[in-house]
């Protein structure tokens, strides 16, 4: 057993950090003491290791830190613990307030962006590290097997693509008027009414092919659903209407796992995010642990605090929509912890590494591109989470030819 001391100041953020690198990272026990200079790691053959602290240290008093002022310009600028603890509890978004329309922070004012390290798992790299140098000290210790995962998402923001005759004509007719695409315009008309005859599947009907594919190798799908929101980006279906609780059915009967996408404004908004999780409960018939939110609006630390606090186990919200990446430094899950009370909490982080509009639609990548980049983050890293939404039809061949064509990493 490993012992280790810290400097007796910020010791909860200190105290998180080191459990998430020595527990849930490496696997190795260890007893904590206070009152070092740096932190000092004693191992059971009497050695020791010295990591300097080149950030708490200048901040003493508790939550003294959490000013913009305070965040780095290079990473290399701050200790292991100190980085690692700062790209898993994204302070840094804190304390920079710059957000896009969505009131998301972007990637571009990340750092990791700025610094040119958000394709890469630096929090993986560091514990790698700090795994290397404890081995040349002693080379029998044993760490945590770390299994490959790749986790397969679809946030369900639609259930189909026509959802009434008036909708139909509205298109029809922006097709004539402002697009003049004659064409088009009976194509849609046409489809639509194969759909209602039920000759040809709803465009936004991709829930079996999806499930093929994750089957195929061995994954299960998961489907976050959508049960409420008053904007005007939310209520594209009901969750308890037939074609909802029939779609639940075949996933639950074909062993895929259903999950929340919370409405547009329930990633800081505790009564509607309850509300929205225990209507998905009540017409899916079991218990709801995991999902994402709705856009990726997410805010430090009031979305992960209301998933907790509504009996959550799995959020997938951190990654970015404007880029893909590692937001969190890292693939792997790992326990939240909540700046302001300073508490490490129940509900792990599966953080989000690619999207299929981030690659498409924010970058405009060519097929290549976007596969080089996907399969190069997902070959650095034990566990790599992909969102493809049910709806986003345009690039389905990537999905089924680019992306499954590959030497895919199975759970």
């Amino acid at each position: 057993m490993l012992k280790i001391t810290i400097p007796d100041n910020n010791i909860n953020e200190r105290k998180y950090i080191i459990n998430i690198v020595f527990s849930e990272f490496l696997g190795l026990e260890y007893t904590l003491k206070y009152g070092s200079q740096d932190y000092a790691i004693e191992l059971s053959n009497n050695k020791i290791k010295i990591i300097k602290d080149t950030f708490f240290s200048k901040y003493p008093t508790d939550l003294e830190y959490l000013k913009f002022e305070n965040i780095p310009s290079k990473i290399e600028e701050l200790d292991m613990f100190a980085a690692i603890f700062f790209m898993l509890t994204r302070w840094e978004e804190y304390v920079n307030k710059n957000r896009d329309s969505h009131d998301r922070f972007p990637a571009y004012e990340s750092l990791a962006f700025k610094e040119g390290f958000l394709s890469r798992p630096i929090v993986n790299e560091y514990v790698e590290e700090l795994k290397s140098k404890l081995l040349e000290l002693d080379n029998s210790l044993i760490f945590k097997t770390q299994n490959l995962k790749l986790f397969l998402t679809h946030d369900v923001d639609h259930l189909y693509q026509w959802r009434n005759w008036k909708q139909v004509v509205r298109i029809s007719l922006g097709d004539l008027i402002k697009r003049r695409d004659i064409p088009l315009a009976f194509e849609r008309i046409a489809e639509y009414f194969l759909i209602k005859q039920e000759k040809i599947k709803d465009p936004f009907d991709t829930f079996d092919w999806l499930m093929d594919k994750s089957e195929a190798i061995g994954v299960q799908s998961r489907f976050y659903f959508m049960s409420g929101g008053v904007t005007a980006y939310d209520n594209n279906y009901k969750i308890d209407e037939s074609k909802s609780l029939e779609l639940m059915q075949k996933i639950k009967k074909r062993g895929h796992i259903i999950g929340i996408h919370p409405s547009y404004n329930a990633y800081n908004n505790f009564e509607q995010f309850k509300q929205e999780k225990d209507l998905l409960e009540s017409v899916a018939e079991q218990k709801i642990v995991e999902g994402r939110e709705h856009y990726l609006r997410f805010e430090v630390p009031s979305t992960w605090q209301i998933w907790e606090d509504n009996g959550m186990e799995v959020d997938s919200t951190c990654g970015y929509a404007d880029k893909e990446g590692f937001r969190c430094g890292t693939g792997d899950e790992f326990s939240v912890f909540n700046i302001l009370t300073r508490e490490k909490l129940k509900l792990k982080e599966r953080p989000l590494v690619v999207m299929d509009c981030s690659l498409f639609d924010y970058n405009d990548y060519s097929y290549e591109e976007a596969k080089e980049k996907t399969i190069n983050m997902q070959n650095s890293t034990n566990s790599f989470t992909l969102l493809w939404h049910n709806s986003y039809t345009k690039h389905t061949k990537f999905y089924g030819e680019y992306f499954f064509n590959t030497n895919l990493k199975s759970q």
